[in-house]
């Protein structure tokens, strides 16, 4: 089971990703998204397999972040990226909870590619492994070509009127198409916490 997003990126020197994800899948909840480029299967990946912790590849180069997600609970996630120095931050539920640097440095990420969510690609748009699929709810899923503030990643998380919808990808039905047996739910996390 896994979606296609049907838009392609941009060539992007910058970016924030975000989410809502609720799992309780252990060891690992696999692949949230993968987004493969011609040439490259791991352009942009977020996965956590077995045991070890979730991580965000960028052109194969990895970084371990500090999520903990699989407790059956709807969590925010957004991990923020920019080229220059290859200095990442990973928020979860609206807080800041990791940092670094020199992640794919000057690397900017490639357009053309393939988005997928729910599936780890090693070829472009397939290649798919039962053993990496993601395993749970993912909601709400957007992309921005630029580093969102703490602000702008706190509104997110919490639901705020005030939060922004990704300016490459933004969480729209027409965006997604569903396969394998994939299904569509309204989003509950929002209206838990407001």
């Amino acid at each position: 089971m896994y979606a296609k997003v049907k838009k392609s990126l941009p060539e992007m020197y910058a970016f924030t990703v975000c989410m809502w994800l609720k799992s309780s899948a252990a060891p690992g909840v696999g692949t949230p998204f993968s987004y493969a480029v011609p040439g490259q299967a791991n352009e942009l990946v977020l996965i956590e397999w077995g045991n070890n912790p979730m991580e965000i590849l960028i052109n194969d180069k990895v970084a371990k972040l500090p999520f903990v997600i699989n407790d059956g609970q709807w969590h925010h996630i957004c991990v923020t990226w920019t080229t220059r120095d290859g200095v990442w931050e990973a928020y979860q539920d609206g807080t800041q909870g990791g940092n670094g640097e020199n992640l794919a440095p000057y690397h900017p990420i490639k357009p053309q590619g393939v988005l997928v969510l729910g599936q780890e690609q090693d070829t472009l748009g397939g290649g798919f492994d039962a053993t990496q699929a993601f395993v749970g709810e993912l909601a709400h899923f957007n992309i921005w070509d630029r580093k969102l503030t703490p602000g702008e990643v706190y509104n997110l998380a919490t639901c705020s009127p005030k939060a922004l919808s990704g300016n490459v990808i933004a969480w729209a039905e027409s965006h997604i198409e569903i396969y394998g047996g994939a299904t569509k739910w309204t989003f509950e996390a929002c209206r838990q916490i407001n």
